[in-house]
Formats: structure tokens, sequence, C-alpha cells
């Protein structure tokens, strides 16, 4: 458990960006007070009392008239700006990651440092369904396996063109896209009970986020209160193929074959 001297240390720092933009260029070199002024641009007496403070916790010494950062400053440093970058991680991932554990699925955390994220904005509110179409699209000749919690017609048109170049699928959807697909999407529910490229499952629960994988990639999908898809998280990261491939066959193994699905219906 961190003293309240840490907790002390730890808001002295970051209660001001000169304190950190000082330790951040003593951290590449040493500097004389005159050199850091110039740097930083702040005061001369700003910068010896920042510095005052510094030896005090002896994160500098000053040796020939240069300050000079000691290992306990880098490594104070080095926290500083990991927990800054993990912050940053947080502004990006944060929605992406808490519609995820809404939906209990338990995605790793360690998996958001190696992927990239589309999200839909107020200016782009179809991103996210743009870059699934072309990951969809970019998926001809290989075996597919998704989960899927809605129904479009931009998702059936670019899976009818990977199936028509050779792909295969298996997918898994809920009984509410189900209900959707036979009503408003006929063809493209024929075609899956025809096409034997083309095996659709139905889960007995409201699926809560969507999977696409295929070779070395896992894509995963978050989607707001109306189901609107909100975000796309792509990586090739082993943890996160890992955690796709244990999550569908969860998915799979309650599911109903699509022909059983709409007798019982």
């Amino acid at each position: 458990m961190a003293s309240d001297s840490g907790h002390d240390d730890a808001r002295y720092l970051a209660g001001s960006p000169v304190r950190v933009a000082i330790l951040r260029v003593l951290r590449r070199d040493p500097r004389r007070p005159a050199a850091l002024t110039d740097a930083i641009d702040a005061t001369r007496t700003t910068v010896q009392r920042i510095l005052a403070g510094f030896r005090e916790r002896r994160w500098v010494v000053k040796r020939d008239g240069a300050y000079h950062v000691t290992p306990v400053g880098e490594r104070v440093h080095d926290a500083y700006e990991a927990l800054l970058s993990e912050v940053e991680n947080a502004d990006r991932y944060g929605r992406f990651a808490a519609d995820l554990e809404r939906a209990g699925v338990g995605f790793p955390a360690a998996g958001l440092d190696a992927g990239e994220l589309t999200a839909a904005t107020r200016r782009n509110p179809l991103a996210a369904v743009d870059r699934v179409v072309e990951l969809i699209r970019d998926a001809v000749g290989t075996h597919v396996r998704a989960v899927s919690p809605i129904v479009t017609r931009q998702f059936n048109e670019a899976a009818a063109d990977v199936l028509d170049e050779g792909a295969s699928v298996d997918l898994v959807i809920d009984r509410a896209v189900l209900n959707t697909s036979v009503e408003e999407f006929g063809p493209a529910t024929d075609r899956a009970l025809t096409d034997d490229d083309a095996t659709v499952y139905v889960a007995p629960e409201p699926l809560d986020y969507g999977l696409f994988r295929y070779d070395d990639l896992a894509c995963v999908l978050s989607y707001d209160e109306r189901n609107n898809p909100r975000s796309v998280f792509e990586s090739t990261d082993p943890a996160v193929l890992d955690w796709a491939d244990e999550r569908f066959e969860d998915v799979l193994a309650d599911a109903t074959r699509l022909p059983a699905a709409i007798e019982n219906a």
C-alpha cells in the first residue's frame, strides 16, 4: 500500500506541468538552471524552486553546476509517463471496455495494448460499420467465425460477396436477429439455409457484443443502447485471439442450427 508521503509526492509532481516538464528534460540530459529556464519557458525563480523540491525528494542532485536525475528520479519519471499513457488509453478505449464489461465477456485488459480501435463519432456515425464491412470483404478465401447481435444490409451484402469468392462462414445470431432476418432479409435467410458454406446458429439468449474472426485476426464490436455498432477493435495479439476463440465456442455451445431454430419458432 502506498504511503501518505508517496501520495503527497505524486500530487506534487502532477500538480504543475512545469515540474513535469523539468523532470522530463532532465531525464534526457543534465542541465544548468539557465538552460532549463530557456527550454521550458519558465522564470529562473520557478525553476530554482522546483529544483529545490526535487532535491528534497532526492529525485535530482547537483553536480558541476548541472542537475542530474538520480535513479530514483528516473523511476518516478518513467512511472509518471506510464501513468499518463494509461490515462490516455483509458480515454480512447474507455467506452469500448465499458461496453464489453457490461456484456460480462471478460475481455483481457492486456489486449488493449495490441490493437486498433475504430469508433463511431458524431461526424462519422458509421465509422465502425464501414470498418467491419471492409474487414468482411478482406476475408475472401478464409473461414470466418462470427457473432452478431444485429443484421444489416451492409453486413449481408459483404458476407454474400465473400461467400461468392470462396469463403466459408460460421455465424451465431440471437432470436431477435433471426426474426428481423426472416421478416426483412428473406433472400439472405434463404441463402443461409441452402448454402453449404454458410452455417448459421441461433443463440437462446440476447447477444450484447459482436465477434469477427479469421486467419490471425480477431475483431470485437461493441454496441450502444440502441444496438448500433459503436466501435470495432481489431487485433492479432495471441491473447485476444485465444479470448475470441473461447468466446465463440462458449456462445456456440448453447446455440441451435438455423433450420431447427426456424422450425421451433
